[in-house]
């Protein structure tokens, strides 16, 4: 049903923009979709007792984050608050317990890396293995947190105010979590 609501969405575009819509048109809806979506998983993570949400999240982060990567940027500033929001996705994939955000976020900063590496080496022999280095980089925090899950999940929520716990699915909540 996410899918089939973000697919629509990129079918409406031209008629909320006219025929032919220019610039980041698509992009706009599909970041507004992809919210959407995910509140939507958020409330069905607070209230289904089967992880239902997980679809949701995924076609959301699809569409968020697809939107947001494909919109053209050529300002620094700009690029870096993607970079940013991909390291707050990490940290929400670690609160909610959601995988999706982190592949999400581990792909956003990769690729924040590998343009910058670009726009500072593109013509340089060091830009191949600096990509190579940051590509092994990902994949040893990737293997770190894999190690580390469990620690890093209740160093977390520890630092979680607890007016916000109860606003975390029952899933995420410390109470209910297995180590």
């Amino acid at each position: 049903m996410a899918f089939a609501v973000w697919y629509m969405s990129m079918d409406l575009t031209p008629l909320l923009f006219g025929h032919h819509p220019m610039g980041n048109e698509r992009q706009i809806v599909s970041v507004g979709v992809g919210l959407g979506i995910l509140a939507a998983a958020y409330v069905l993570d607070l209230r289904a007792k089967l992880d239902f949400a997980f679809w949701f999240y995924l076609f959301g982060m699809m569409a968020f984050w697809g939107g947001l990567t494909a919109m053209n940027s050529d300002k620094a500033f700009n690029r870096l608050v993607y970079a940013l929001l991909n390291l707050g996705f990490i940290g929400v994939a670690v609160i909610l317990r959601r995988r999706v955000f982190l592949v999400f976020g581990a792909l956003g900063v990769f690729a924040y890396l590998s343009d910058l590496a670009w726009n500072t080496s593109q013509d340089s022999l060091v830009f191949p293995f600096a990509l190579s280095a940051m590509g092994l980089g990902v994949i040893a925090a990737a293997v770190a947190y894999q190690k580390n899950r469990a620690t890093i999940e209740r160093t977390a929520l520890a630092n979680v105010p607890p007016c916000l716990v109860t606003l975390l699915p029952p899933r995420a909540r410390p109470s209910e979590r297995s180590g």
